[in-house]
């Protein structure tokens, strides 16, 4: 993933990571625990960093391709070169992604990649003292703000596109957040390898 200006098509990086307040150390017994995709006893409404996990209906792979841009180097060296190449629909989620501030106060996405069958996104939620959306009472905030996202691709495609669901996982500290960030990073090039767990 390019970091030095502009980003390639379907990959972002918003702002530099903000990690302040993230405790560098955190006992196990302290976290909530996990029911299903959810953490029971988390509120979805409090600020924090989101790494979010949304498939397409089936896996299909509708949302992009990942296109090997390498050439060839001496002595038969392979060094692939992922690409990502964006379909009409994997265009329309980058653009939402990156209406995601201008939709929601204090909420942005720090970084993002769209893979052929799903996307990876950290989610960064910044209320400074205020609700960042407004939301029913009691629904999720994450929740919200990923219903409304599927809701407007899945309106524009006129066609079924994402699974009902979706996976998250909380942001515990600073070391965490770059475990996804790299994670997200490195997805393309593991895609190409076949080494990325969602390739069908």
């Amino acid at each position: 993933m390019n970091r030095s200006g502009t980003e390639p098509v379907g990959t972002g990086i918003a702002r530099p990571p903000n990690t302040e307040g993230m405790n560098k150390t955190m006992n196990k017994d302290q976290l909530p625990k996990r029911k299903e995709n959810r953490l029971r006893c988390y509120d979805y409404t409090e600020d924090g960093v989101y790494f979010l996990t949304i498939c397409t209906d089936r896996r299909r792979p509708i949302l992009s391709q990942i296109v090997d841009r390498s050439t060839p180097l001496p002595d038969h060296v392979y060094e692939p070169v992922p690409e990502i190449v964006l379909s009409e629909i994997g265009s329309v989620a980058e653009q939402l992604i990156q209406d995601i501030p201008n939709r929601y106060d204090g909420v942005c996405a720090d970084a993002y990649v769209i893979m052929p069958n799903h996307i990876h996104m950290l989610l960064q939620v910044e209320r400074k003292g205020g609700r960042a959306m407004p939301v029913p009472t009691g629904a999720p905030s994450i929740s919200h703000i990923i219903q409304q996202f599927k809701g407007a691709v899945t309106k524009r495609a006129k066609a079924v596109v994402w699974q009902s669901h979706f996976y998250d996982h909380v942001i515990r500290n600073e070391a965490d957040y770059l475990a996804c960030l790299r994670y997200i990073d490195e997805n393309p090039l593991k895609w190409l390898l076949r080494q990325d767990e969602y390739v069908i």
